[in-house]
C-alpha cells in the first residue's frame, strides 16, 4: 500500500530541522527532535505488528507533546491511528475498541481504561508520558479498512456509538494544505491551539497545517480556562488563537486588557459564536475573531479571512459548497471516505455528484457562508454534535424514569447546552438521574440542564410539546 502522510511529515520535519516545532507546559522540541522521537516511537510500535495487517492505534489523551509524537510514531510505524476524544468515558471508549478492532491505545497512565486493555506494554520513554497498552481482543470480527485509509477520527453516531470516519492520507494533507494557503499560514506563525487534536477545528488547521510551512504548535494542559488562554498567550507570543466559542464567550466575561499584544487573528468553529461576543471580544483585545465553518466528515470548507462578522467567509481552496433548499452540500478535496463502523450510512450522505448533504441549512450571498439552521435533528454543544435521541434513550433506562425528551437550550449564560425534562417516579431524584448518565455517557453528552416532572407534556397530536418543555425550562431556572 503507497501511503501518503508519512512521507508529507518526514518532509516537513526535515526541512524545518531546528525551529521550534511544538510546545506544551512541559517544555517544547524543535522539528529535528520531534522526528527522531517519533522515529524511535514508530519501532517500538512496529515491534507489535502482524504481518500483513496494519496496526489499529487508538489515541486516547489530551494535547501534549507526547501527543503529537504518538500521532507521528502511529503513522511512521505503517499503522493507522483512532484519534478518540479524551472526553469519552470507558463505556463509550471499548464500543469503540469493539467496533473498529484497535489493536494498541495509547493513553495516559491515570486513564480508566481497564475494561478494554489486557495489558502494558513495556517502553522506554519513546512516549513520554504517555502509557502504550495492548487492547483485548473480541468476539466479533473486525471490519475491514480501506486499502488508502491512514487516519481514522470520530464524530456522534445515531445509535449511541461514535462514527469512525475514515480518511485518506490524501484527504488530510488536501485538508491541511488547503487551510494554510487559504489562511494566509506562514512560518511565522505561532499557534496557541485550546482545542482537542482529536476535533475537527484543531486537526485541520493546529497540526499538519501548522508543520507545513514551519510555524509552532502550542499546546496547553488542563481547563481552558481565560487565565491559562492569557498565560499561555504572553508566553508564547502567539499570533493566532485556536478555540471553541465557549472560550471566547469565557473571556470576554473575565474583560482581560493584557495578553494579546502579538495576536492577529482568534479562529473559532464547533458551534454559533454570538455576535455580541465577538464584537465584545474584538473591542477588548483589538483582535478580530475570524469564523471557520467545518464538517467532520468534510474537514475544512470556509474560512472569513476580514474576521468582521456578517457570515462563516468563503469557501477554502479545493471546496466546492451548494446551498439549496434542502440544504447545504459540499464536496472538498478533504473529504472522508466512510465510516469504518457504520456500513452504508456516510455512502447515503453523498449524492451521484459526490456532494455530502451536510444537514446544515443556509446561503452564499457575495460569495460568504451564512448558515440559517439544522436539517437534522443533531445538537451542536461546544463544537460537538449530539443526539438527543441517544440521550433519551439513556435517560429511560435510569431506575425510576418513565419517559424523557432531550433537546437545545440556552443556559445561564445565553449559551447552547442539551437539556433534558425527564418524566420519573415518586422520590426520584435529579441527582440519581444524572449519576445514571454520567456513568454511562462521556461528560459532554451529560444533560446541562435537567428538570424532573410527573408527566412530559405533548401537544394535540400526542408528541412533546417543545414549547412547553422549553417553557418548563424557564420555570425552573426563574425559580
Amino acid at each position: 500500500m503507497t501511503t501518503v502522510l508519512p512521507d508529507v511529515f518526514t518532509a516537513v520535519l526535515a526541512r524545518h530541522g531546528g525551529r521550534v516545532a511544538v510546545t506544551d507546559a512541559d517544555g517544547s522540541i524543535d522539528y529535528a527532535g520531534l522526528a527522531g522521537r517519533a522515529r524511535a516511537a514508530a519501532d517500538r510500535l512496529a515491534a507489535h505488528g502482524v504481518p500483513g495487517e496494519r496496526l489499529r492505534v487508538g489515541l486516547y489523551a489530551t494535547n501534549s507533546v507526547d501527543y503529537v509524537v504518538g500521532y507521528l510514531a502511529t503513522l511512521f510505524a505503517g499503522a493507522v491511528p483512532f484519534l478518540a476524544d479524551s472526553a469519552f468515558g470507558p463505556f463509550e471508549l471499548s464500543r469503540i475498541a469493539e467496533d473498529c478492532g484497535l489493536d494498541l491505545l495509547i493513553h495516559a497512565p491515570g486513564a480508566d481504561v481497564r475494561s478494554l486493555v489486557d495489558e502494558g506494554l513495556p517502553d522506554e520513554g519513546e512516549f513520554g508520558a504517555l502509557t502504550v497498552s495492548r487492547v483485548r481482543r473480541y468476539d466479533a470480527p473486525r471490519p475491514q479498512l480501506l486499502g488508502d485509509t491512514e487516519v481514522c477520527r470520530f464524530t456522534s453516531g445515531s445509535t449511541g456509538r461514535p462514527n469512525c470516519i475514515e480518511f485518506s492520507g490524501a484527504a488530510v494533507s488536501a485538508a491541511a494544505a488547503n487551510w494554510a494557503e487559504g489562511t494566509g499560514l506562514s512560518a511565522d506563525d505561532r499557534i496557541a491551539c485550546f482545542a482537542a487534536l482529536s476535533n475537527g477545528l484543531a486537526f485541520n488547521t493546529s497540526l499538519l497545517a501548522a508543520f507545513l510551512p514551519g510555524a509552532s504548535l502550542h499546546l496547553a494542559h488542563g481547563l481552558p480556562t481565560a487565565s491559562r488562554v492569557v498565560r499561555l498567550l504572553e508566553s508564547t507570543a502567539a499570533t493566532r488563537l485556536v478555540a471553541f466559542p465557549a472560550l471566547y464567550e469565557s473571556i470576554v466575561r473575565r474583560a482581560p486588557t493584557e495578553g494579546f499584544a502579538a495576536v492577529r487573528t482568534a479562529i473559532s468553529s464547533g458551534a454559533p459564536l454570538r455576535e455580541s461576543v465577538r464584537e465584545e471580544f474584538t473591542r477588548l483585545t483589538g483582535v478580530p475573531i475570524n469564523n471557520y465553518y467545518g464538517v467532520a466528515e468534510a474537514g475544512p470548507l470556509t474560512y472569513a479571512a476580514d474576521g468582521a462578522g456578517g457570515g462563516l467567509g468563503a469557501p477554502l481552496p479545493g471546496v466546492h459548497l451548494l446551498t439549496e433548499e434542502r440544504g447545504i452540500r459540499v464536496r472538498s478535496e478533504s473529504m472522508g471516505s466512510r465510516y469504518l463502523n457504520a456500513p452504508g450510512v456516510f455512502e447515503e450522505r453523498v449524492d451521484d455528484e459526490g456532494y455530502y448533504h451536510t444537514g446544515d441549512q443556509g446561503h452564499l450571498t457575495d460569495n460568504t457562508l451564512h448558515l440559517t439552521g439544522r436539517t437534522s435533528r443533531l445538537v451542536n454543544v461546544g463544537g460537538r454534535k449530539i443526539d438527543p435521541i441517544e440521550i433519551a434513550e439513556v435517560l429511560r433506562a435510569a431506575p425510576g424514569v418513565l419517559d424523557a425528551v432531550a433537546f437545545e437550550a440556552d443556559n445561564q449564560h445565553g449559551e447552547p447546552t442539551l437539556a433534558a425534562v425527564v418524566a420519573v417516579e415518586d422520590g426520584v431524584s435529579a441527582q440519581s438521574v444524572r449519576a445514571h448518565c454520567t456513568a454511562t455517557l462521556p461528560s459532554f453528552k451529560v444533560p446541562g440542564i435537567l428538570r424532573l416532572v410527573d408527566r412530559i407534556p405533548a401537544n394535540s397530536i400526542g408528541k412533546p410539546s417543545v414549547e412547553r418543555l422549553r417553557r418548563l425550562l424557564g420555570e425552573s431556572q426563574s425559580n
